[in-house]
Order: C-alpha cells, then sequence, then structure tokens
C-alpha cells in the first residue's frame, strides 16, 4: 500500500492484488466480541518519519487517530528512564544519568557506551550478537535486563545472543541518539487498517488506481517488454510488478522464473520468530500505572491500557516477542497466566469477561548477525521487491516496510517515460 500510494501521488495508475478478503497483512484489524482489534501492538516513534508522513497523506484526521507521547521507558517497579525535551544529545546523557534502577556506575557506563557509538557514527566494522557488543562496552547486568534486552527484543524481536548488532546500531542511532522528538514513543488511537491500509485503498481508487482484495496471483510472465500479471483466470499487463508478499511465500510465487530464483533460495534460509498477542477484557475499568509498561521476571513482556490509548473501557492487551516456553501453553492458560500476572504487579482488577490470543507465528524474520537480505531490485529488469525483509537499515518493523515500498515506487517512477 506504501508504493501504491506513492505510485498514486505521482499520477501512476496501479493495480493492487491482495490475496486475503481484507489490507493490512500482518498489521490488520480482528474483529472479536464486537471490539477492533490489532493482529499484534505495533508501536511506531517519532524517527518512523517514513510511515508517518504517509499516514498523515491518506488521513484527514492523522493526529487525532494517533497517541503521542514523550518516551517513559518502566519496566513495573524495577526500571524507569524518561527523556526530557533537551537537544540532542543532552536529551539521552540526562535521561540516563536519571534512570531509576540502575547504580550511577551503571549508568556512566551506558553513557559512555552511546557515546561511544556515536563516535562511530552507530557503525561496526564487522557484525556480531548485541550481547557480544554489549560485553565489549561492559554494561551493567542490570541495564543490560531492564533496557538493552527489552530494546533489542521489541525492535528486532530476536534475541540479544543472535540478533545483529549492525541492525540493532541502526535503530539505536535513528530512535535514541538522533534527537528527543525522535524517540516518542506513538500508538494509534483506531485498530491499524483503518489507520493506514484502508484510506490508503481509498486514496488509491480516487487517482484512478484499483484495489482488488480475494485476488490471488497465480501467474506473472514477462511478455514482450511487459508483465502479464495473472489472477482469478485473468490476465492483465503492466509495465512493472512490486511484489510485496511476506518472505515465506516467495519460493511458491517466484520460484519458477529463473531470473528471481537466486531471491527465493535467499529467503529460503530465512528462519521466522513468532509474536503473541493477549488481549484481556475486564468488566470494568483496569487502571494501570501507564499506556504502556515492562513486566519483569514474568510470561508477558509489556502490556497497554487499551482505555487510556483508545478508549476500549476495560481492555489491557499484553505482547510476548520472539520465542520460548510461552509458544507450548495454551491459549486458555496463557491467557490465565497473564491475567494473573496483571493482579500481582497492579493489584485488584475487575473479573475477566473475555479473553483473545492472537499469535503470529511468522511475525517477523530472524533479524541475526550476518544475515543476507536481498535488494529491492531484481535480476528480472522491471519487477522489484518490497517488505520489511528487503535489505535496508531496519528490522521487520512498519517503517522498515513502508521504506521499501516508497523506494520501490521511486524507482519505477525513474524508470516510467
Amino acid at each position: 500500500m506504501a508504493a501504491a500510494v506513492t505510485l498514486s501521488a505521482a499520477g501512476i495508475p496501479v493495480t493492487v492484488y491482495e490475496a486475503a478478503t481484507h489490507l493490512g497483512g500482518r498489521a490488520r484489524r480482528v474483529e472479536y466480541n464486537g471490539v477492533a482489534l490489532d493482529n499484534g501492538l505495533h508501536v511506531l516513534i517519532g524517527a518512523c518519519s517514513t510511515v508517518l508522513d504517509l499516514i498523515r497523506r491518506v488521513n484527514r484526521d492523522a493526529d487525532g487517530a494517533l497517541l503521542r507521547l514523550p518516551l517513559d521507558w518502566r519496566v513495573h517497579g524495577r526500571f524507569r528512564l524518561r527523556v526530557p525535551s533537551l537537544p540532542a544529545p543532552l536529551h539521552l546523557a540526562c535521561a540516563v544519568l536519571t534512570a531509576r534502577g540502575l547504580r550511577l556506575r551503571a549508568r556512566w557506563a551506558a553513557v559512555r557506551f552511546v557515546h561511544a557509538l556515536r563516535a562511530t557514527g552507530f557503525r561496526i566494522a564487522e557484525d556480531t550478537s548485541v550481547a557480544s557488543l554489549l560485553a565489549a562496552h561492559r554494561q551493567d547486568e542490570a541495564a543490560v535486563r531492564y533496557l538493552w534486552r527489552p530494546l533489542c527484543v521489541s525492535a528486532l524481536n530476536t534475541p540479544i545472543e543472535t540478533a545483529s548488532a549492525r541492525v540493532f546500531l541502526n535503530v539505536l542511532r535513528d530512535g535514541l541518539a538522533a534527537d528527543a522528538a525522535g524517540s516518542d514513543l506513538i500508538v494509534a488511537r483506531r485498530d491499524l487498517a483503518a489507520l493506514f491500509p484502508e484510506p490508503a485503498a481509498e486514496y488509491v481508487q480516487a487517482r484512478g488506481g484499483s484495489v482488488l482484495t480475494g485476488h490471488t496471483v497465480s501467474n506473472v510472465e514477462r511478455r514482450n517488454g511487459t508483465f502479464l500479471v495473472q489472477a482469478r483466470g485473468e490476465s492483465r499487463a503492466y509495465s512493472h510488478v512490486v511484489c510485496a508478499l511476506s518472505p515465506h511465500r516467495l519460493e511458491a510465487a517466484i520460484g519458477r522464473i529463473p531470473e528471481l530464483r537466486p531471491v527465493a533460495d535467499a529467503v529460503a534460509r530465512f528462519s521466522y520468530l513468532p509474536i503473541q498477542t493477549i488481549y484481556l477484557k475486564y468488566r470494568d475499568r483496569a487502571r494501570l500505572p501507564a499506556p504502556m509498561i515492562g513486566i519483569a521476571d514474568g510470561i508477558a513482556h509489556w502490556v497497554f491500557d487499551r482505555e487510556t490509548i483508545c478508549g476500549q473501557r476495560g481492555l489491557v492487551a499484553a505482547v510476548i516477542s520472539a520465542g520460548g516456553a510461552h509458544q507450548t501453553v495454551a491459549q486458555e492458560a496463557l491467557a490465565q497466566r497473564v491475567d494473573a500476572e496483571l493482579r500481582r504487579h497492579f493489584g485488584p482488577l475487575p473479573p475477566l469477561e473475555w479473553h483473545r490470543v492472537i499469535a503470529e507465528k511468522r511475525a517477523a524474520f530472524a533479524c541475526s548477525v550476518g544475515i543476507e537480505r536481498p535488494a529491492m531490485r531484481t535480476a528480472l529488469e522491471g519487477f522489484l521487491l518490497a517488505g520489511d525483509y528487503v535489505a535496508g537499515d531496519y528490522p521487520a518493523t512498519l517503517e522498515g516496510a513502508v521504506r521499501s515500498g516508497v523506494t520501490a515506487a521511486r524507482a519505477v517512477i525513474e524508470a516510467l517515460p
């Protein structure tokens, strides 16, 4: 949809083929008991400039649809880091030096760590694991446990023992170290499909494009300088194709095209990690200390007060990133365990009315050390790739996906007469 909006804005008609009956992919709406839920809790930061620009382009009330908060990194009862509104790099140094839950020595070590990264432009000569990077800079165990580890898992959905330090540094560079506004937390006040994919479809259609849901592409063929795209037994001709499939679906779609075989082979080596989102609906308001707060020593990583964020009374959402023992726990038991954790941490809560567990088994590719991601341009001229897995600075995030779509669209615009 990012590619389609960018092309439409340039006056280029597009056709979007979507196999599902709804838009959004891994950032879509799920209806349950009359409540609009998201299939995962996607949090933006101020540095996500590309996705924020596109949301504003297609939404008349973009600012009202987003809750923007200065970064207040809280792990309940253990740690808190608040970023003040100061010029960079003072904002981050001040935040770290005043963080609660770390000894003074650990805070100074964290400041020296960020200062050393800034001096190198947040670059390293050879990729290594985030754990090795933190050890080389002598980060305190508490800082790793309450700041660096959860930050890495939240952004890369990959444990620090195997996560790419190179990609993690890109996240730190843009999200924490650039300026205070770049680290702001931004949470959607409405479901994700209503925030971008659906108004994006209206934007495309208003400019002469088509958005075809429930249309699975069965074949793509290059013939006489054009692409014949077949879906539902009908073929249409196009000058370019932007393939925005999830990486685990690429093999079946492009594996038989000789020029695209190297891409299919590269992506076939990817591994994937899950994200589970547990929605708990209480009979009355379930008050949390903050709209978003972390939990230590439990099964849930982060919990969100959906009533504060978007007015869904009595609804709390908990997120568990990456893999772990929780994957073997039945959904009913998982919801009960998270409910028990919330009551233990935050005191008495109203009776639980219902729960809904949404498990994305392939929520993100494992952003591991040395991972080789395919380029946007392929050996088949006019056939471009877009998606969070395509080569770029960021891990599997909304910003990474949207940037790739915009980049692919700009390549098409440059190639056209």
